[in-house]
């Protein structure tokens, strides 16, 4: 797990180049995509780099205050441009809903439990945080998990706690200042950290984030033959959510600045995709949730596609490549989006954000 500099040929691929973030869970997330790899390519080595981010170098300011975007990217992407690695693991929802120029994501890998969980201090033992005394504190970095608990539980502190997943549950434990922190399931999951997850968070109590639970290889758009190498492990039904969850996110312009938060389904007919966001004012007064649907060309969960010889006709939905013959139903995900952020720009949800933003810089 070592940085290189010596940059990779796209056409001799015996040895691909897998990068990745420094921490525990982004190591485990990577390691467990290079297994589907190393078993759909035994033919193929491949090697492990990791790097730290700027997210990950900057504890001390809330997210949002930090001011750049890409904070848990930027580095990754620049040594994919530079072709000293062939492809990158990422969690999508640190993913910005634009990419760089001539990066893509090959692949997304089937999600995980998408929803957020409530993790209580150890000594705490209460059934939620309706349960919880007044001004306790729950820490998050999240404006959207912010926002939600503030819309719902007035009663609570919140307060800003940063650092990767061991270090967030080592603050609760240790510093005494939490009675509780928010995260995602899917990573505590991964960690193997069940029990720790003292409630499951319905989507009445608090919306995900767009892309939470899935994640992304992204790679070089031209590079045909790493984006071959990733189409074993591409979850089409995954791949549509996800698109619709960031074409809304895109058309109304927000990102981790914004309290912006999404539900998706593909309903039982296998043929509707189901979409709900929702806009919050940082300190939850002002709310607004839709839900539209669309129906889909195809079932979603046919048969993945059979490998191509080149992918020069593929188009590209919010970064997402899909394979050809799956474009239509890519397509009409990625207008769900667009209409569902159109209609709650109609009813205001502009001048929440803009309002939000502009409080955020203030505080």
């Amino acid at each position: 797990m070592t940085e290189t500099s010596a940059r990779v040929d796209a056409g001799e691929l015996e040895k691909i180049v897998v990068g990745s973030r420094n921490s525990k869970l982004a190591l485990v997330q990577t390691n467990h995509v290079m297994q589907l790899l190393e078993k759909n390519h035994p033919d193929k080595k491949f090697d492990l780099v990791s790097m730290s981010t700027t997210g990950d170098k900057i504890l001390d300011k809330a997210l949002p205050k930090i001011g750049e975007k890409s904070l848990f990217t930027k580095e990754l992407e620049i040594a994919l441009e530079d072709r000293t690695i062939h492809l990158v693991v990422h969690s999508l929802k640190d993913l910005p809903t634009t990419l760089p120029d001539g990066l893509v994501i090959g692949a997304v890998l089937e999600r995980e439990d998408p929803r957020d969980a409530l993790v209580l201090r150890k000594d705490i033992e209460v059934d939620g945080m309706d349960a919880l005394p007044a001004n306790s504190a729950i820490g998050t970095s999240s404006l959207r998990r912010r926002a939600q608990l503030l819309a719902k539980h007035q009663h609570l502190s919140i307060e800003n706690i940063r650092g990767n997943l061991n270090t967030r549950l080592r603050k609760l434990d240790e510093d005494n200042l939490y009675s509780g922190i928010i995260l995602a399931m899917a990573g505590l999951k991964r960690m193997g950290w069940e029990s720790r997850i003292s409630k499951v968070l319905p989507g009445s109590e608090m919306m995900y984030a767009v892309g939470q639970g899935a994640l992304a290889v992204e790679c070089v758009e031209e590079d045909v033959e790493t984006l071959q190498i990733l189409r074993p492990l591409h979850h089409k039904e995954t791949a549509l959510l996800v698109i619709a969850e960031r074409s809304f996110l895109c058309s109304l312009g927000g990102g981790c600045s914004a309290p912006v938060g999404v539900e998706s389904k593909i309903c039982n007919d296998g043929k509707t995709l189901e979409l709900e966001g929702g806009v919050w004012s940082l300190n939850g007064e002002k709310t607004l949730r839709k839900k539209l649907t669309c129906c889909l060309e195809s079932n979603v969960l046919s048969e993945p596609p059979k490998k191509k010889a080149a992918h020069s006709q593929h188009a590209v939905f919010c970064g997402i490549v899909s394979p050809p013959c799956d474009t239509e139903e890519y397509r009409a995900a990625y207008q769900l989006g667009k209409d569902l952020a159109q209609a709650l720009v109609k009813e205001g949800a502009s001048s929440i954000m803009e309002e939000a933003r502009k409080a955020n810089e203030q505080s």
